[in-house]
């Protein structure tokens, strides 16, 4: 009888116990994006995206006219992170809900001045924040600007940038999709920096906020990549954009899809080599009792496109874009560690691989390692490309045009 007694009080204390911590949804503001600057006062603002539910139709996409804004914007302001999000409380009906949070704005000015490691120990250290939640750097604009604006197809904003962030990188490959732990693990990684994807503001900031704007087939505004930040010591001293980025990107392995532009004799951007999948390894090894690092690239694509008559069934044809594509993808590397080095920033985690490889010689060179050792480091580059195909077509049509003529 006690045994029974007992099972259906355990029982009843599993069953009855489960709802103890329930949150009801209609209690709950959803939070989708999060944008952190300081004003002149030298107080944090913290800026927030508050999904409005009953505005966001099946599939976020863009609504009529006359449906009310898909997100409400809320600022408030701090002496710390946790003091401005309790202000923020006071100006919502409903508890600030950030475990969907997918997004962090940081300021520009706030990343230069102060360095981003006590935004991120307040995320951290919150058991409701995400550390997979994605960070980017307001480039030009202020975070609480991109966090009001507006955007056609993604009706969230905060989606819409993470949306962005994905595709260009998978697609293009010049910026990096980073959430908190990742750029935690490189600022406390002895020998490698953080580098954070930018966004900027194209267009009327102030019409952006208004629904009528995405509600035009040419909105006012548009929040675009623009970038990668370089950080030392978790502040941000730069930018590298273009190849440098691409190049950036390159060596870190994370490349998913790219486009290599080739020369052909005279001709520029003949030739469009894409990459469908490559690997990066970074070595390193002790020469005279300095270290050399060796990156070395192997990169496998298709043929996009071709605007000079060239037959592709000729081997040597395939030889000579492969080397092509080599050669190209060996300039964006080196101009990547050119301007890593001359920020003196070892982004790449060059230094990790000099401890993996001699952690006593690594003991004496990480002190001055980024002012002293990383600009003088040196960096041997080889890539190894393949073509795998050439696309439908292996005669391209523009050589029966020219012999018609």
């Amino acid at each position: 009888m006690n045994k029974r007694l007992f099972f259906i009080f355990l029982l009843g204390a599993v069953l009855l116990s489960g709802c103890w911590s329930k949150k009801e949804l209609t209690d709950l503001a959803l939070v989708a994006g999060l944008g952190i600057e300081k004003n002149e006062e030298g107080k944090y603002v913290g800026t927030i995206q508050v999904v409005n539910p009953g505005n966001v139709a099946e599939g976020q996409q863009g609504g009529g006219s006359g449906q009310g804004p898909p997100v409400s914007v809320y600022s408030a302001t701090g002496d710390n992170i946790i003091e401005a999000s309790r202000e923020l409380s006071t100006k919502v009906s409903r508890r600030l809900y950030y475990a969907h949070t997918n997004l962090v704005v940081i300021d520009e000015q706030l990343a230069r001045e102060e360095g981003i490691t006590k935004i991120l120990d307040a995320m951290d250290r919150d058991p409701e924040f995400r550390v997979t939640t994605t960070v980017i750097i307001a480039h030009g604009v202020k975070a609480g600007d991109i966090m009001k604006a507006l955007t056609p197809i993604d009706k969230i904003p905060s989606s819409k940038i993470i949306k962005t962030l994905k595709f260009t990188e998978e697609s293009w490959g010049e910026h990096l999709n980073v959430n908190i732990k990742e750029v935690i693990n490189a600022l406390t990684s002895s020998g490698k920096e953080p580098l954070i994807t930018g966004f900027h503001l194209i267009g009327d900031h102030d019409e952006a906020k208004k629904m009528e704007s995405i509600q035009q087939t040419a909105p006012a505004a548009t929040i675009q990549t623009n970038g990668l930040a370089v950080f030392k010591e978790g502040k941000l001293i730069g930018w590298i954009h273009g190849e440098a980025a691409k190049g950036s990107v390159w060596i870190l392995d994370r490349i998913k899809r790219t486009n290599v532009t080739i020369n052909w004799k005279e001709e520029k951007g003949a030739i469009s080599y894409q990459v469908m999948r490559q690997k990066t390894n970074i070595s390193a090894r002790m020469q005279d009792g300095q270290p050399i690092i060796t990156v070395e690239v192997r990169a496998e694509g298709d043929i996009g496109e071709v605007i000079v008559p060239i037959d592709l069934t000729d081997p040597h044809v395939f030889l000579e874009i492969e080397k092509g594509a080599e050669e190209e993808i060996k300039k964006e590397i080196e101009q990547a560690v050119q301007e890593a080095k001359e920020y003196k920033s070892d982004v790449f985690g060059f230094g990790e691989a000099v401890r993996r490889l001699d952690p006593d010689a690594w003991e004496t060179l990480k002190a001055e390692w980024d002012d002293r050792h990383f600009p003088e480091l040196q960096v041997e580059v080889k890539v190894d490309a393949f073509v795998r195909r050439s696309g439908l077509r292996n005669k391209s049509f523009l050589s029966q045009t020219e012999e018609n003529r």
